[in-house]
């Protein structure tokens, strides 16, 4: 591992990723009750946007900076619903506050989520992933190739943490990895947004958003499917 990081380019940027990765597993070696303790105290909290809402409010001034910190966490763990995060913050600090919190900080953990899996190397990253959500990933980058990020974070069912470790197996540059996520992380964050500022009214509204942006979201992939299928 210590040779691969020194061949590379970019040694002392991935030495430090790495070193607080170890930091992190580190401290979760001597604290992992309590850690896993809050974490289901966390979980529960985010069953809906009610109680998502109250969990942040809670930190009261810090909520901003705990709002960013669970999106990146489940950028690269994944055991929150972002959606629920992105409709908290939005009903909490309006549409632009909590799109640009929402967007910003799921930006940052996928670029966290792309570095760690091109430190980590395939086989770990395997593991991590389970084998079957990897050899997925592979074929959906074999086949999309350079739009193969846009398209998946088009697409609200695939997972989100899982394509930014594929994308950091592959040869594509970061900078076009984040990119394409950015682009297409957006539409959706803009939606969620709006509707968690006006769920208290719109109800009814939040429910037609959401099945509007996944039918949306199908319609691109179904038709990105096609265009690849003729001309193959």
């Amino acid at each position: 591992m210590l040779k691969k990081l020194r061949e590379s380019p970019n040694f002392l940027r991935n030495l430090l990723i790495l070193l607080a990765v170890a930091a992190v597993l580190f401290w979760l070696a001597f604290n992992h009750r309590t850690f896993w303790g809050y974490l289901i105290r966390m979980r529960a909290a985010f069953q809906s946007m009610e109680t998502a809402r109250a969990y942040i409010e809670s930190f009261g001034a810090w909520g901003p900076a705990i709002s960013a910190m669970l999106m990146v966490f489940q950028s690269v763990i994944a055991p929150l619903p972002a959606f629920v995060i992105t409709f908290a913050n939005g009903a909490i600090f309006g549409f632009w506050g909590g799109t640009l919190l929402s967007w910003s900080s799921s930006m940052l953990g996928a670029a966290i989520a792309f570095y760690i899996s091109r430190i980590l190397g395939p086989s770990r990253v395997e593991r991590m992933l389970g084998q079957r959500a990897a050899e997925k990933a592979d074929r959906f980058f074999e086949k999309y190739g350079t739009y193969a990020i846009l398209i998946a974070r088009l697409v609200p069912v695939i997972s989100f943490d899982a394509v930014s470790y594929a994308a950091g197996l592959t040869r594509i540059r970061f900078i076009g990895f984040w990119i394409a996520t950015g682009i297409g992380q957006l539409p959706a964050t803009l939606v969620y947004s709006y509707l968690g500022e006006k769920a208290s009214v719109h109800v009814n509204l939040m429910m037609w958003g959401i099945a509007l942006v996944v039918a949306i979201s199908i319609v691109l992939w179904l038709m990105k499917a096609r265009k690849s299928e003729t001309n193959g």
